[in-house]
């Protein structure tokens, strides 16, 4: 006899939040090193936009999508074709396509970005505190580099700089703490879950 009730599928999908925010989390870093003043904007920090920050970003919001998750595929999506578009800013104009943006037009494409980041922010009330970390930082990261664009205050660049890193790193762990916090079956590294 074949059963007539339906049997709920059980989600086998890893969690991809890990990959997305490790993804941002270290590209953020050593971008932020360069905008610290460690070192120049290179290929490196390029390539890591492209490959881990751009890609496995996307990757990870295309397996929150067939996980239902909404915040989590909109936020790994956006960000991850942001680290594409940015390398692409950089890019295009040094090969010649098209000409540099001034700095008033990057400071409106951070501008943008730290609105998008600030509304997503509000999503964060409802997960955990590291994300709201994360989120709050962001959108911090991106005004700061807005104002020092549209000022061309180097000092704020700077600063941006340093607070970029400890967003980067609030998004590592974050990260590595659902790994660990998964793999062990227990709290290891804390989020603050919100209740």
């Amino acid at each position: 006899m074949i059963p007539t009730t339906p049997v709920p599928a059980k989600d086998g999908t890893a969690n991809p939040a890990p990959l997305g925010l490790c993804a941002f989390g270290m590209t953020t870093v050593l971008l932020n090193f360069h905008n610290a003043g460690f070192f120049g904007l290179n290929s490196m920090i390029l390539a890591m936009g492209l490959c881990y920050g751009g890609l496995a970003q996307v990757i990870a919001g295309i397996i929150e999508a067939k996980k239902n998750n909404t915040f989590g595929l909109t936020a790994f999506t956006s960000y991850g074709f942001f680290w594409l578009s940015f390398v692409g800013l950089i890019v295009m104009s040094k090969v010649g396509w098209i000409d540099k943006p001034t700095d008033g037009a990057i400071a409106a494409y951070l501008g943008v970005w730290g609105f998008f980041t600030f509304c997503m922010f509000f999503g964060t009330l409802k997960l955990n505190r590291a994300l709201q970390f994360v989120f709050a930082s962001l959108t911090i990261l991106f005004f700061l580099l807005a104002v020092g664009d549209a000022t061309g205050n180097a000092s704020i660049k700077t600063f941006a700089g340093y607070e970029g890193i400890i967003c980067g790193l609030s998004a590592i762990y974050t990260g590595i703490a659902n790994v660990l916090n998964e793999v062990y079956g227990r709290t290891v590294l804390p989020i603050g879950a919100v209740s």
